[in-house]
């Protein structure tokens, strides 16, 4: 089976992950300590695309691997949390390692 939906879903999901800390860590306290809104206004907006990206993706994936609703939740679930993509990658991973095996 291809896993070519995979391995982009687990890329988006590290970039949405970074982009999400970038928001919270550094962008957010600009703004509300030093009064500078812009970095929010790009972060945000570049971190509202990829979660919009990973969230497609992964119902994608969820298609094209028959996954239950379940795994295709906790991906959502995941994207809310800080850090809830890097832990959900784990899973991702050896789901790619499984197809890799099953070729």
């Amino acid at each position: 089976m291809n896993k070519k939906p995979l391995s982009l879903l687990r890329k988006t999901g590290i970039a949405e992950g970074i982009s999400f800390l970038v928001l919270l860590l550094i962008a957010m306290p600009l703004k509300y300590m030093f009064d500078l809104p812009l970095a929010v206004k790009y972060v945000g907006w570049a971190h509202g695309l990829l979660f919009v990206l990973y969230v497609g993706l992964a119902y994608y994936a969820k298609e094209v691997y028959n996954w239950p609703f379940k795994k295709f939740f906790f991906a959502g679930v995941a994207a809310f949390l800080p850090l809830g993509t890097f832990i959900y990658d784990k899973q991702l991973k050896k789901a790619e390692e499984q197809l890799s095996l099953n070729k």
